[in-house]
């Protein structure tokens, strides 16, 4: 429910806070105080359609936050907990929106920015506003059909049928899409049988690109790499003077000083002479055993060329080209299983329209049988609501079976008959805000019990009704308060007296500026403000005492 509003320099409200609690809370004031201000600021937080002239006294933006409490319901938080918007250290969920003058504005759930979509939906499932202005959701086809499922506990049938609707939908558009590709798919079969018949027949390894690309450079660079390693052997022992000899010379003169100095330098020597003793032998033996194959150099000069112009025709490199082979085998196993598949598919959408019209005809049924028991109980409660010639009907119009819906077989449409001469006509044709008004309250005492909506707001459901009726109308608001949180805007105070708590809005000018001002009344407030609706140039001992009657007879 709604406990908290805070609204900054929208219209004529510099600054306002408000704490709401369960139950009733009724608001009013003189006509033209703004009373509607606080619900049209409300409407903002909720994701209505901003502009600059919401702007009060030429300032740079409005701000309105509006705090619910959301710990008992369930679908709230799994709709912000789907998103990453949920709380967890709080039960609270917070709606806020900022409008600067450009008429522009952005929108924050819990602090995080969100788009004004998703605060309209997160606002339809916390409150629900009955006004004679656009807030009428009773006009929508789908607040009707809503409605009319919650009345009858449909609610879980309704969103069967929508399931297995879009699965339907969802497993024919795949069939369709198979069946109107079967040229394309002739096609690339073709294609694929030929790639995969020329890479088989390829048939490169793991790496061996790379390896032949080694042995490539290896047997062309073969004359040289003889070449260099004779020169080197010539050096070290083939040669006239060769190294060996030389280092042997050197030795033998240092080994003839018989310095002890010199000691570490002989060793060094000595062991230098050996190490190239050894490797002229391991050189010589290489060059004795060294082949220049031009036969293998030409095979793996012509299977680079192979794997170079497979990979140039497939775009790709010749390292990737056993997972291009890979994948050319798995697709044709799957176009190979085409048949299959859509056989399966075919069976898999027959079997999907059988179930979704089994439960789509459940589904009319039971919403024929809810509507036949609606319609008798708003008819009866229109009655009491200063509507006797009141006639309420739902019209279920089948859809033709051709062209289903995920809502089912039939449109849902909520009619009205206002008086005996007239003919039933739907409620978005109706006339008067105020019948309307009216029978959006009756439809809401009768669903309260099942709909899952915490809050309900209704501004000024009192027009062009008095009396008797008025009572009535306070007494069914207290009603649905016991259900839910209730928010009225009214001119009656036989609704006012009905309140659990009593909000009284009234305009002050200051300076130059025209400012609303919100206060909480108190027991004997709240007696005075009636005495003031009842009517009168002025306040009287008598319609205090009327007004105290009348306030704790309700109470009461």
């Amino acid at each position: 429910m709604l406990i908290h509003l805070s609204v900054s320099n929208f219209t004529i409200v510099d600054q306002l806070d408000l704490e709401f609690s369960g139950g009733m809370t009724v608001i009013t004031g003189e006509t033209g105080t703004g009373k509607s201000i606080m619900l049209d600021a409300l409407g903002m937080a909720l994701g209505d359609r901003s502009d600059s002239g919401t702007l009060g006294n030429r300032r740079e933006r409005a701000e309105i936050n509006a705090t619910f409490e959301i710990c008992a319901n369930a679908d709230v938080q799994d709709w912000l907990a789907a998103r990453d918007l949920l709380d967890d250290e709080s039960d609270n969920c917070i709606l806020r929106r900022v409008i600067s003058k450009d008429g522009r504005s952005r929108g924050y759930i819990n602090g995080h920015p969100s788009t004004v979509h998703d605060l309209r939906v997160l606002g339809d499932m916390l409150i629900d506003i009955h006004s004679q202005h656009e807030h009428q959701s009773l006009l929508k086809g789908e607040t009707q059909r809503r409605i009319l499922d919650e009345f009858g506990s449909n609610s879980e049938l309704a969103q069967s049928v929508a399931g297995l609707f879009s699965e339907w939908q969802t497993n024919q558009q795949k069939l369709d899409d198979l069946s109107s590709s079967t040229a394309e798919q002739s096609a690339r079969l073709q294609l694929l049988t030929y790639q995969a018949a020329e890479l088989e027949e390829l048939a490169i390894g793991d790496g061996e690109h790379s390896e032949l690309e080694t042995e490539f450079k290896r047997l062309t660079s073969a004359e040289a790499s003889l070449a260099s390693c004779q020169e080197a052997l010539a050096i070290l022992s083939a040669s006239e003077d060769p190294v060996t000899a030389q280092l042997s010379r050197a030795l033998n003169l240092l080994k003839d000083l018989e310095d002890d100095r010199l000691q570490n330098v002989v060793e060094l020597l000595a062991t230098s002479h050996i190490q190239l003793e050894e490797a002229g032998n391991d050189l010589s033996r290489y060059v004795d055993n060294f082949e220049i194959n031009p036969a293998r150099l030409q095979e793996v000069e012509e299977r680079l060329g192979k794997i170079y112009e497979i990979s140039r025709k497939h775009r790709t490199t010749p390292a990737e080209l056993p997972v291009l082979a890979s994948k050319i085998s798995a697709e044709l196993d799957e176009l190979g299983n085409v048949d299959t598949t859509m056989e399966a598919l075919a069976a898999k959408v027959d079997q999907l329209r059988s179930e979704y019209f089994t439960e789509a005809e459940k589904l009319d049924r039971a919403r024929t049988k809810a509507a036949r028991l609606l319609d008798k109980q708003v008819t009866a409660q229109l009655k009491s609501l200063g509507m006797p010639a009141g006639q309420f009907e739902i019209r279920l119009t089948p859809i033709d079976a051709s062209h289903p819906s995920a809502h089912g077989l039939s449109n849902t449409e909520f009619l009205i008959r206002t008086n005996p001469d007239q003919a039933t006509r739907p409620l978005n044709k109706m006339a008067s805000g105020g019948e309307l008004s009216r029978i959006s309250l009756a439809i809401q005492v009768i669903v309260a019990n099942t709909s899952e909506i915490p809050t309900l707001v209704f501004d000024e459901v009192d027009v062009g009704i008095g009396g008797g009726v008025a009572e009535v109308v306070g007494v069914l608001l207290r009603k649905l308060a016991a259900k839910g949180q209730i928010l009225c805007v009214t001119h009656l105070p036989q609704v006012a007296a009905q309140g659990h708590q009593h909000l009284h809005v009234s305009k002050a000018i200051e300076g130059k500026a025209t400012q609303t001002r919100v206060v909480l009344l108190d027991g004997a407030a709240k007696v005075s403000e009636i005495a003031r609706m009842l009517g009168g140039l002025e306040i009287t001992d008598q319609s205090i005492a009327h007004a105290r009657e009348m306030f704790e007879s309700a109470q009461n």
